[in-house]
């Protein structure tokens, strides 16, 4: 059953074709299926579900947050004002481009089946490759502007500016962009549907061509693996400093004072820290299952068949990761007062107006 797991990716016609028939499926299969297989099929089921509330709560969340940030009354910088609104437009467009266009189409197949007749997808991946190269991107940027911020001082005031992050999303934009044109000849024109990787048809050439599996590789070595080593170490070493940094004030502190009290420059640093960590965290957590599908599947391709990983990581996987772009609305509610009071502010304005025209 495992093999044929591996065949639904590319013809994956005749088996689940509705939430019922594939909950019949693995009722009347359970006992003679593996325990991966029954994941699996497990998995597929809470997809039905899964990824259309994904879609409902993705939508509205990362609009509302670009709104309250672009009013620019969360008491943030400008310069880190930039980076969040550039990481919820990215994380928007994911939730349009992977999440409303392709996960749900796949899952949803018998609906979307006039999608085989539209020559785009090659078009779409583009499009799909080059947010989600801006989505984690721009976490990076965002990492290291505050690892900048809060390591080096001295470069602070010169880099941790509003133009600096206009410049830098800018960059990151554009070179996202070209760099995902590759998928325009590596891919076709035709839909495929299928619970895979590529859900384009591939070329030919793409196929029995190691020069396409290489340079594919290494656009999965740009994303996600490096930001992921960047992040971490970005963050080990902004740790590392703050704690250095926080015991030697608290000494002077208390070496002047004679006694522990409340600095304001020590609950900056804190307040700065807890926001870029949970972001760093959220990204390095959710994007774990994908990047290690995305490595073991690009060596199986190049020839390692020393590692098997069955098909279900892929999907928790993909399942991790689209989540990660529904998050970060709830992380600044936490982690920012002033955000709290805005985004509440938000939702109490429509009541408010109601009860204000009634009377």
């Amino acid at each position: 059953m495992d093999r044929d797991i591996r065949k639904v990716d590319w013809n994956d016609t005749t088996n689940g074709k509705s939430l019922s028939s594939e909950l019949d499926y693995l009722i009347a299969n359970s006992a003679v299926l593996s325990l991966a297989s029954r994941i699996y099929w497990a998995l597929r089921i809470i997809q039905y579900i899964y990824y259309p509330v994904l879609a409902i709560v993705g939508v509205p969340v990362n609009s509302v947050t670009i709104i309250i940030l672009s009013r620019r009354k969360c008491g943030l910088s400008n310069c880190v004002t930039n980076y969040l609104v550039a990481m919820a437009a990215a994380d928007l467009l994911v939730v349009i481009i992977d999440l409303i266009f392709r996960h749900i189409p796949i899952v949803y197949r018998d609906y979307f089946s006039f999608l085989y007749s539209i020559p785009l997808c090659n078009i779409h991946s583009i499009l799909l490759y080059a947010v989600t190269d801006c989505s984690v991107w721009f976490t990076v940027a965002f990492t290291f502007d505050r690892f900048v911020a809060i390591c080096w001082q001295k470069l602070n005031s010169k880099y941790c500016t509003e133009r600096t992050a206009a410049v830098v999303i800018t960059t990151v934009t554009v070179l996202s962009c070209l760099s995902n044109i590759f998928w325009y000849f590596m891919l076709t024109d035709r839909y495929l549907l299928g619970h895979s990787p590529w859900f384009c048809a591939v070329t030919i050439a793409a196929l029995l061509s190691r020069f396409w599996i290489t340079i594919e590789s290494l656009h999965y070595i740009l994303n996600p693996c490096v930001p992921f080593l960047l992040i971490l170490l970005l963050n080990v070493f902004t740790v590392r400093h703050i704690v250095v940094a926080s015991r030697s004030r608290r000494r002077l502190l208390d070496h002047n004072s004679g006694e522990s009290s409340r600095d304001q420059e020590i609950e900056n640093r804190r307040k700065s820290m807890i926001l870029l960590f949970v972001i760093s965290a959220n990204f390095i957590v959710l994007w774990a299952m994908l990047m290690l599908y995305s490595i073991w599947y690009r060596m199986s391709w190049l020839g390692n068949r020393s590692m098997y990983l069955h098909k279900f990581v892929q999907d928790i996987g993909f399942m991790l990761q689209i989540l990660s772009c529904c998050t970060n609305t709830g992380i600044y509610a936490v982690t920012q007062t002033k955000f709290r009071d805005q985004l509440n502010n938000f939702v109490k304005y429509p009541f408010l107006v109601t009860v204000k025209f009634i009377k």
